[in-house]
């Protein structure tokens, strides 16, 4: 028997996301692959977690009973008898879309070549790191030829390019094996059957529903369209790999891994609501149905306005559409290429506010826009942060709801045009300014939204208990980009409650516990 060990140091993508409680589609994929070539593997899934928390040298010290996020996603696999048994391994590593995470800490690639090091699984020889391996294999968005960050505002890291030149025998699987969808639908199910019953629980199921952009001309930061050519991945295969997870217990998911969910099968309302109608009727008592990214230029459309009723009653309450407006500023817009003019954007919200509000049995409104705001685009200034407020103050006093503001410096990736034509230049010339910039963000717009949105007393239901820190429980609902609550009090980690808001801060809540949820998930 050959014995196959993936380790998943967790990634985060422009169009995808895989960091816990995310289950993302790198393992998986990787997994089903290996099954469909050697059916008798014994395949071993271990986090960055468990490396580090096997690790003699790591810092496992901290503050009194804080929870460590560091070591926080362990599976129950042992990490020395995994390694030691291991014939082919595989790491799965890269994040291009840097962010903040609560209760977990993506591994970069330079920690997990030190921690295999530690374990004895790369030695070091004639200044190249060898492994005694019958197969090594780096896999991920890191090994893109665009690289990876886990820093907004600095350039990617070049793990490719590492690998050759400091690594013997190591090998790269490149991105183009996990594009061909009438390839992957030969192995996602028998991939999600051997890695999801591994994955610490509780689980968002992120299932892939699409590839690249539909736009020809592409926006200046973005390496999604310069990856892949747009793709659809059909809809009975979609909903059959949510079938295996589903009859294994998952009753949590998102339709991610997409640059614009209404973009799905060219924009065709009919195709969205089949993959709804089919998704419901083999997974009929899913707790969680969210959705990722969506084009601003796509929901003011009649098309796009028809998918957001359906998004309404189709998914879950606290849903989120993530738009990529990144700015508000007119002028940044046309020298970026961006896709959406502010007034636009603007109708985009409105739209969706005006079906989505109404609350849900979680307490959530059912489906609200979320804005990403970048710096460090061409042409930015103190003009473009005046615009932004002034656009962001507008929605506050159009009494339009956003349930999430993302505000982050933006990686000059290698091949698109910010790198090209600007590379670092208005991240250095702006860099004194951003901290001023985010906070007036935070105080003009997001303090506002979260009191009209999060009134005292509202009772937000089936929310985790998920991390503990400085005498404060900190607890989220399972879904996608949801709000934060902290409570006084230590309460036990990965039960679920019920919370009264009683107060908020810039960019979560204040709460107190009513009672034990009387579903506990997972």
């Amino acid at each position: 028997m050959t014995n196959i060990t993936i380790i998943d140091c967790y990634t985060d993508e422009p169009s995808g996301f895989g960091v816990p409680p995310y289950l993302g589609i790198f393992p998986r994929y990787i997994a089903g692959y290996v099954k469909q070539r050697i059916p008798d593997a014994n395949i071993t899934y271990l986090t960055v977690d468990d490396l580090r928390a096997a690790d003699p040298t790591f810092d496992k010290v901290r503050k009194s009973d804080d929870t460590d996020v560091f070591i926080y996603n362990q599976t129950k696999n042992n990490v020395e008898e995994t390694l030691a048994n291991t014939d082919h391994l595989y790491v799965v590593v890269g994040v291009q879309v840097p962010g903040k995470y609560l209760s977990a800490v993506p591994g970069t690639f330079r920690e997990i070549t030190t921690l295999l090091e530690r374990h004895g699984v790369l030695e070091m020889r004639a200044g190249k790191k060898e492994h005694k391996l019958e197969r090594f294999v780096f896999a991920g968005p890191a090994m893109s030829e665009f690289g990876t960050q886990v820093q907004g505002g600095k350039f990617a890291e070049a793990a490719t390019e590492i690998i050759k030149e400091t690594m013997v025998n190591v090998r790269v699987m490149p991105e183009a094996f996990f594009t061909n969808y009438a390839t992957i639908k030969n192995f996602s199910v028998a991939g999600a059957k051997e890695i999801y019953p591994q994955f610490p629980k509780p689980a968002i199921i992120e299932m892939e529903t699409s590839r690249g952009c539909y736009r020809t001309i592409n926006c200046s930061y973005c390496t999604e369209p310069l990856a892949d050519r747009q793709s659809f991945r059909e809809q009975e295969d979609i909903v059959e790999e949510m079938k295996a997870f589903y009859d294994m217990g998952a009753r949590h998911f998102r339709y991610g891994r997409q640059t614009c969910f209404f973009s799905y099968k060219r924009h065709k309302p009919e195709e969205l609501e089949k993959l709804f109608k089919m998704t419901w009727a083999a997974c009929p008592d899913i707790k969680v149905l969210h959705i990722d990214n969506i084009d601003p230029v796509r929901v003011v459309t009649k098309q796009g306005i028809e998918m957001t009723k359906l998004t309404v009653k189709y998914c879950t309450a606290g849903n989120i559409a993530p738009m990529g407006i990144e700015t508000f500023d007119a002028e940044v817009v046309k020298k970026n290429d961006l896709n959406s003019m502010p007034d636009m954007s603007l109708r985009a919200i409105e739209i969706i506010n005006e079906h989505g509000r109404e609350r849900g049995e979680n307490g959530m409104p059912k489906f609200l826009p979320g804005v990403n705001i970048l710096f460090g685009l061409i042409g930015e200034g103190k003009k473009t942060h005046a615009e932004n407020l002034r656009y962001l103050n507008k929605i506050v006093e159009s009494g339009f709801w956003v349930r999430r503001i993302n505000v982050r410096q933006v990686i000059p990736f290698y091949g698109t045009k910010l790198f090209n034509e600007a590379k670092n230049k208005f991240i250095k010339k702006n860099k004194a300014s951003y901290f001023k910039w985010r906070r007036e963000i935070r105080e003009q717009a997001d303090i506002p939204l979260l009191k009209t949105m999060f009134p005292k007393d509202l009772v937000l239901k089936d929310c985790m208990a998920e991390i503990y820190k400085s005498g404060v429980t900190y607890f989220r609902q399972l879904g996608t980009y949801p709000i934060i609550v902290g409570v006084k009090g230590k309460y036990e980690i990965k039960k679920f409650y019920d919370l009264r808001i009683i107060d908020n801060m810039k960019r979560s809540l204040v709460g107190e516990v009513i009672e034990l949820s009387k579903d506990q998930f997972d």
